[in-house]
């Protein structure tokens, strides 16, 4: 296996990538925002130049999406911009492949079917903005790249929509859920498979939309989330629940792309409840 070099090494999805490649015997280096500050350019260039990685996994973003909008929007911009493209150029240097992680929000949800690869993003929140930016720059730096577009990620190492279901089901009886936001739930685990099954595979470079097969409202994932749980789920409207950053209503992203290199992404319910069982 090429030598590979994981930034965000303890994120949510870095954190996921490491136990993946340890099932499967498979070396790397891997480092943390301590360890290796995505914003810091000397940093980011002296661990690639010192690592010399064929692959770099680049997991490290902000995922914050409403500090973004205002009290964290520089830092925002700072690790999705600019830290992307010191890692792309730093990737870029030592002939390496990168594989960066993009989002749904780079859309703005007003389109009725799914979105395909070559939609035209338009992004309204300062996080997809963020993202589609460090698009921009890996497709203009890297020679050898991935961009691997996901949505609303759930996993065991990190805050997420399901962790927060549980969390509230044990102090409420009730809870409301936002039912006309749509999207595609992905598993940490199928994101991490799918990112070494492209590399491994050398399935051709460019961009690729990647989450768990299906789609759902969040009502209709929290209603799947909790149906072991002795608490109501109620619908409603996203103007009843007011967020800072705007969210696209209808983000669904085509898999035909990932499909067609021979990779078969598992439903979100199969995934949530292999997730479930690692929680219990």
């Amino acid at each position: 296996m090429a030598k590979i070099l994981i930034t965000g090494a303890n994120g949510q999805l870095g954190t996921e990538l490491r136990h993946l490649l340890d099932e499967k015997g498979i070396a790397y280096d891997a480092f943390d925002s301590r360890e290796m500050d995505i914003t810091d350019q000397a940093v980011v260039d002296q661990r690639i130049q010192a690592c010399q990685p064929e692959i770099v996994f680049h997991c490290a973003a902000f995922t914050a999406v409403d500090p973004a909008e205002d009290e964290k929007k520089a830092l925002n911009w700072a690790v999705n911009e600019s830290g992307t493209k010191n890692v792309a150029e730093a990737a870029q240097r030592v002939g390496a492949t990168l594989v960066y992680i993009s989002t749904d929000y780079v859309f703005d949800g007003t389109n009725a079917g799914e979105y395909q690869v070559d939609a035209i993003p338009n992004p309204k929140n300062e996080y997809g903005k963020a993202k589609l930016a460090g698009e921009r720059l890996v497709e203009q730096i890297m020679d050898k790249y991935y961009i691997i577009r996901t949505s609303w990620v759930f996993g065991q190492y990190g805050k997420n929509f399901v962790y927060t279901m549980l969390r509230l089901a044990k102090d409420h009886d009730k809870l409301t859920v936002v039912a006309d936001q749509v999207g595609r739930p992905t598993w940490t685990r199928t994101l991490a498979e799918f990112m070494l099954y492209a590399v491994q595979k050398q399935v051709p470079f460019g961009l690729y939309q990647l989450s768990n097969d299906g789609s759902c409202s969040w009502y209709e994932f929290a209603s799947e989330i909790l149906q072991e749980q002795s608490v109501e789920v109620a619908p409603v409207t996203s103007e009843e629940y007011p967020q800072k950053a705007y969210r696209p209503r209808h983000s669904i992203m085509s898999l035909d792309k990932v499909k067609a290199t021979g990779f078969t992404p598992i439903s979100w319910q199969e995934a949530l409840q292999n997730f479930l069982k690692q929680v219990d």
